[in-house]
Order: structure tokens, then C-alpha cells, then sequence
């Protein structure tokens, strides 16, 4: 795909792509600076327009204000200021909506990356079932999954089997999440697959499950130890804390 990718962010962004071409949209922007930038900028745009912050009602009584205010100068005068005060709005809220997207911009990129990474790790789930490539290394032995990353990552990430509480291990697989090489690893439960994502914190300390719902999969990322995990899945959420407090157990 070429740049002419550019015309079709602005669907992307709105969800009104097919599957098919979002997964190529969405690869062509993880590899083209331009449109990358486009991407993250219409988000933030779209995260500010769309904030309840940027929303105020006016008092009740301001217009009553303006007339009185205004009523001394006479009639025509009234008038025209009446008429510059229509026009003077518009530009006045584009201002106002500008100096509030350059006050807010980090909040609202940090906002906009959380987002394109939920919907990294939900592109990187629906590919691993699609492309059948489930696993790079298939075994349910974790002393044959873990060492076959050595090497592969500059990490070693913590791998467990769950057979025994009803999550077998399937295997692993290298995969690429913000901007770098992070490891997969594929759990079952019944006939639906976990895909539980590991690479090094950036924060210090560790940080609270969070659970996300989006597109019909449910999610969940915490940091413990120095590690991001991120569990995502069809699985309903009940199910999916469970396998996470199954994960969070053996890891301590």
C-alpha cells in the first residue's frame, strides 16, 4: 500500500473500514512515519472535540447582561455590536478550542497512545487466529517454551502452565507491541485462546489490573515485578480473572 493510505485514516478512525482493510491499514501505519502522525493527530483531535471538558453552558442570564450592557449606546450601535459579537463567536471558540488542545495535548496524546496500543494487541490476537501462527515454539512445557526465548528478547519472560486449573499451555511466539519485540504466550480454556503479552515496565512500581472491553474481546494488563502483561481474549470476563489470578499467583 502506498500513501494513498492517507484517505483512508480518516475511516479507519471511525471504524467504518472492513476487517480486512483495517488489519492493512493498520500495518501500513505501524511502517509509514506520515501516516502514523496523521493517525495520532486525528485521534487527539477527535479525544479533544469529543472531552466534556471543552463543553461549557453559558449562564442564564449573560445575554440579559450583553443587552444591558449594551443598551446605553444607543440603538444602532446596539446593532452593530450585537452582529460583531454572532461573527467574533466563532473564531473566539476555535481559539478557545485551540489554546485548550496545546494546555491539554500530553493528557490527551498519553490518552490516544493508550488507545492505539488496545487496539495493537487486539490486532496482534485476531492475527495470531487468523494466520493460524498461533506459536512459534508449540509444547505445553514451560521448561521448553521459556528457554526457547533466550536469545530472541532482552528479557526472559516468566512462562507457567496451567493445565492442571484448566488453562493449558499452548506455546509462544515473538510479537512487536509499541515499538518493540515482546513475547506471546498462547493459553486455551475450552475452545478459546488467550493470548497474554509480556515485555519490561516502564514504570517503577507495579501497577493495578485494569479491564478493558473492545471490538468483542475482553482485556486485561496489569505491571507486577517489572513486567507489562496484557491478557486478551473472547473469553467472558469472569473467566479471563480467573487466568489472571492464576498467572499473578504463580508468579509470586
Amino acid at each position: 500500500m502506498g500513501c494513498e493510505t492517507q484517505d483512508l485514516i480518516h475511516a479507519y478512525v471511525d471504524g467504518e473500514l472492513d476487517l480486512v482493510r483495517s488489519l492493512e491499514v493498520e500495518k501500513h501505519i505501524q511502517n509509514c512515519v506520515t501516516c502514523s502522525i496523521t493517525y495520532k493527530n486525528l485521534q487527539t483531535l477527535r479525544s479533544a472535540i469529543g472531552a466534556d471538558s471543552l463543553y461549557f453552558t453559558p449562564p442564564v442570564n449573560l445575554e440579559r447582561r450583553i443587552h444591558s450592557a449594551l443598551r446605553g449606546a444607543g440603538k444602532s450601535e446596539v446593532s452593530l455590536r450585537a452582529m460583531q459579537w454572532r461573527w467574533l463567536s466563532i473564531p473566539i471558540s476555535l481559539a478557545f478550542i485551540a489554546v485548550m488542545i496545546w494546555t491539554f495535548g500530553p493528557i490527551l496524546t498519553t490518552s490516544s497512545r493508550d488507545h492505539l496500543l488496545t487496539q495493537e494487541i487486539i490486532s496482534a490476537h485476531m492475527r495470531s487466529l487468523m494466520a493460524e501462527h498461533l506459536a512459534d515454539v508449540s509444547s505445553s512445557d514451560q521448561h521448553t517454551v521459556k528457554p526457547w526465548f533466550n536469545g530472541r528478547l532482552d528479557f526472559s519472560p516468566p512462562v507457567k502452565d496451567l493445565s492442571d486449573q484448566g488453562f493449558p499451555l499452548i506455546g509462544g511466539r515473538l510479537d512487536y507491541l509499541e515499538n518493540r519485540p515482546v513475547a506471546a504466550l498462547v493459553y486455551r480454556h475450552r475452545q478459546h485462546f488467550i493470548n497474554l503479552f509480556i515485555w519490561p515496565s516502564v514504570h517503577g512500581s507495579d501497577v493495578g489490573e485494569k479491564t478493558l472491553a473492545h471490538q468483542g474481546y475482553n482485556l486485561i494488563h496489569w505491571t507486577k515485578s517489572g513486567m507489562t502483561y496484557w491478557a486478551v481474549s473472547d473469553l467472558n470476563i469472569s473467566e479471563l480473572q480467573e487466568f489472571v489470578q492464576l498467572i499473578q499467583n504463580q508468579a509470586s
